[in-house]
């Protein structure tokens, strides 16, 4: 059975980690800047440590307003330090709990960003070596987050969206357009199986190569359930 790495975004407040956790090899925890908190982020690790999941930081702009998904005009030195204490507040409640932080991962605006900005980008690693040194960065293919931290020879792991359609220049198709994200669990499988093949299907039917390391699925997608469910019963999914 073909054996793929699937994340998930959680502890966003709207509380189904229980639901989400079997199913998954590691957990993109929110660090209470576009939602969540330090409750949350020590039940969400209990929950992955019951599980075998990954434990992994999810930082973002500090804008629970708009969950992170709006670009804010921050000093560098300002976003620096909000990275580093939101990756440094998930570590040390994983420290407590006797778990470490596998990998991080930035969450919307400050993601897309660092894609595509080599300042952002910069400010994304740099946060993730003062506060995880040894964690695994998980960036889009093809960005310069991930040129950047190759550069830098850190640990990185491609990932790609289960429930996100992309344009040709391998950005995520736009929240704002009609299509931007999948819904349908077969939708969804037939785009992962291209991806696991190397091949991306974008929006406009292009088929172009693309690397994947990690497929994520979304925790706030209405049908984040049953999508995790049906990629499990295609594929073995990894689990520590």
């Amino acid at each position: 059975m073909r054996q793929i790495h699937l994340n998930c975004d959680m502890g966003e407040g709207l509380n189904n980690e229980h639901l989400l956790m079997p199913y998954i090899s590691a957990c993109n925890i929110a660090c209470g800047a576009h939602a969540g908190s330090a409750e949350i982020i020590e039940s969400t690790i209990d929950l992955a440590l019951q599980h075998g999941v990954q434990i992994g930081a999810h930082p973002s702009f500090p804008d629970r307003e708009n969950f992170g998904r709006k670009v804010l005009e921050l000093e560098d030195d300002l976003l620096l330090k909000s990275l580093v204490d939101q990756i440094e507040l998930v570590a040390a409640v994983a420290k407590k709990k006797k778990a470490e932080i596998y990998h991080v991962k930035a969450h919307g605006a400050l993601y897309n960003l660092a894609a595509k900005d080599e300042r952002t980008a910069e400010i994304v690693l740099e946060a993730v070596r003062q506060s995880v040194r040894n964690a695994i960065v998980f960036v889009p293919p093809k960005s310069k987050v991930a040129a950047l931290a190759q550069k830098r020879n850190m640990q990185i792991s491609y990932e790609v969206f289960c429930d996100r359609n992309y344009n040709e220049d391998y950005s995520l198709v736009s929240r704002q357009e009609p299509k931007a994200v999948l819904h349908h669990p077969e939708e969804v499988v037939a785009h992962v199986e291209r991806l696991h093949q190397g091949t991306l299907r974008t929006l406009n039917g292009q088929l172009i190569p693309i690397d994947s390391d990690t497929f994520c699925v979304h925790g706030d997608n209405s049908k984040a359930i049953e999508i995790l469910q049906v990629l499990n019963q295609q594929f073995q999914i990894e689990k520590l």
